[in-house]
């Protein structure tokens, strides 16, 4: 009986910390606002409505010097996503299919090109699992500027909508996962020294 007092104490012990973990998951969520900061590059990922107009519409701003569209459907032309002046410093990337093959992907061009600051655009409830991603993908100096898109699908009465709350919990399950994994490996990411 002291045994089964025990686990349900501790099962119980973990729910309350798991729920205000999520409770803190996503405040931090809905608190986020973008920075006015001008960055080396802007790094779109590719996917949610909204993301691509926003990422255009900063560099066309001079918020950055260049534009990264990160996750492109490889049948999409650059003239579709982009035209007029600056276009030669837009670039798409084509082969990454999730979010971690985008803040790998998106990685090389930022090394290549030696950026030095970024400015991440994604969609609101997808920005905390992009940004511990890209933290850590791309070397300790490389600053990074969230700058979160709202959609249709997050509702801020998030408690009350299921959606919203699936899509919530599903962010926090995959963001606490990779939390753990970079506490045991946290440079499993980042390019080997001289690689760069």
């Amino acid at each position: 009986m002291a045994l089964l007092k025990g686990l349900f104490s501790l099962f119980l012990l973990i729910l309350i910390v798991l729920s205000v973990l999520f409770v803190d998951f996503v405040y931090k969520t809905f608190s986020l606002t973008p920075r006015d900061v001008k960055s080396d590059a802007i790094v779109v990922l590719t996917g949610g409505r909204g993301r691509v107009e926003e990422g255009v519409r900063l560099y066309r701003a001079g918020q950055g010097k260049k534009l990264f569209l990160i996750g492109v459907d490889p049948a999409v032309k650059k003239r579709e996503l982009y035209q007029g002046a600056g276009a030669a410093d837009v670039y798409l990337e084509q082969n990454s299919r999730n979010t971690l093959e985008n803040a790998i992907y998106a990685r090389d061009l930022i090394m290549k090109y030696k950026v030095g600051s970024i400015k991440l655009i994604t969609s609101r409830y997808h920005m905390k699992r992009s940004t511990i991603l890209f933290r850590n993908a791309l070397p300790k100096d490389v600053a990074i500027y969230p700058h979160p898109v709202d959609s249709s699908n997050l509702k801020e009465e998030w408690w009350s909508h299921s959606g919203s709350f699936k899509l919530l919990f599903s962010e926090f399950y995959k963001y606490c996962i990779l939390r753990f994994f970079f506490m045991f490996a946290p440079g499993e990411l980042r390019p080997l020294p001289g690689n760069n």
